[in-house]
């Protein structure tokens, strides 16, 4: 086999891990799947725009994730039980479509302004149902009146049924704590690391044996190096699903706290940040807990400010008879000598006095790793 057809095979290969990888998180996240549903809808059913409400209560259905739209007129909508086409869907419990909403007879007409507003006419909503519970509603429109055919009707029955596993599976990830679910996630993560982590390094390994035979073939160089900066990627990828599939204890303080900062850094810079805790921590005192809080805020700063990150990982976990926080991105742009910054030599000196440390590290696949672990208070 010649050096370009290693190449597209190999490169094959990775573009189906990587694409079987946004599969796995997205049925681990609630969000991932709600916003991938919306987007699926209209590429499925070739609608001009695709959304999808949320159940607040079973009566109660929130418009909250959107694809296609051109306006906010239906953002956080409230849609009741038995109001528009998404309320008619809660009371019938079956797919409901009409040519053309504000001139329909089959429904009622509360939202015909928003639906104007977005510049919608034919519209198509079938439940998301989980384990026999309806928990969303999925829309599809299109901007002209129309008729939504039978074999729409099946692409966005199948749609939800898809959406509709994939919220189930998030919430078993997120409230789930039996034995059973902790056992499976640890049997997916020892399958990941064996199966797909070795293979993501023999990739690498033989592109980078490659190197050797392109004396002859000009052009293909740039190629792999593209490919070893793919293959990079997906490494960091497998490292974020691996944390993705690890389990949540349930809320306190501190974990509360370090989500929200999460959530705080991803709406101010746009880069995904998911928080994950590794397993139950013994709880602290106001000191090393705010020391712990710190030192994720410093490494989400440090992040925005200088790493050029397309995802970010804090994770919060027992270790060495202490706690410890853990700030991964798999950023390239942060060039300056890790820990030099004021922050960082503050945050380690308050880590020293408590007994505890704060280190920042480059890793070997690009991006940077911020730990910092306090000990225990003893009695």
């Amino acid at each position: 086999m010649t050096a370009k057809e290693h190449v597209a095979e190999y490169s094959a290969v990775l573009g189906e891990l990587l694409r079987e990888r946004e599969k796995l998180l997205g049925t681990l996240d609630r969000v991932a799947a709600l916003h991938g549903t919306a987007r699926l809808i209209r590429e499925t059913v070739g609608a001009k725009a695709g959304f999808v409400a949320e159940l607040d209560r079973p009566e109660l259905a929130v418009i909250r994730w959107m694809s296609g739209t051109r306006t906010d007129a239906l953002q956080d909508l409230e849609v009741p039980v038995g109001q528009g086409i998404g309320g008619r869907v809660l009371a019938l419990g079956q797919p409901v479509r009409v040519a053309d909403y504000v001139s329909s007879p089959a429904i009622t007409h509360q939202f015909d302004a928003q639906v104007r507003g977005e510049g919608l006419a034919a519209m198509l909503a079938v439940p998301i149902v989980a384990r026999g519970e309806t928990v969303a509603i999925a829309y599809a429109a299109m901007r002209e009146p129309a008729d939504f055919g039978d074999d729409a009707v099946l692409r966005m029955v199948e749609v939800a049924r898809e959406a509709g596993t994939a919220l189930h599976l998030a919430k078993v990830a997120e409230t789930d704590r039996t034995a059973a679910v902790a056992g499976e996630r640890l049997r997916m993560q020892s399958a990941l690391h064996d199966s797909v982590g070795a293979l993501l390094f023999s990739i690498g390994v033989q592109v980078r044996d490659l190197h050797a035979d392109l004396h002859e073939m000009p052009g293909l160089e740039a190629r792999l190096r593209r490919l070893e900066g793919d293959v990079s990627a997906a490494a960091g990828a497998l490292r974020e699903s691996l944390l993705a599939l690890s389990e949540s204890s349930p809320e306190r303080a501190l974990p509360v706290e370090l989500a929200e900062h999460c959530r705080s850094f991803q709406a101010r810079c746009g880069v995904p940040a998911r928080f994950v805790q590794l397993a139950a921590v013994p709880p602290l005192d106001a000191e090393r807990t705010a020391l712990l809080v710190a030192a994720v805020r410093e490494g989400l700063l440090n992040v925005e400010k200088h790493a050029r990150a397309s995802s970010v990982i804090v994770s919060l976990l027992p270790s060495d008879d202490g706690v410890q926080v853990v700030v991964a991105d798999d950023g390239t742009g942060a060039e300056a000598v890790p820990g030099s910054g004021m922050g960082l030599r503050t945050l380690a000196e308050r880590a020293a006095r408590l007994g505890g440390r704060v280190s920042l590290v480059r890793d070997e696949d690009d991006g940077s790793t911020l730990r910092a672990w306090v000990p225990l208070v003893r009695p």
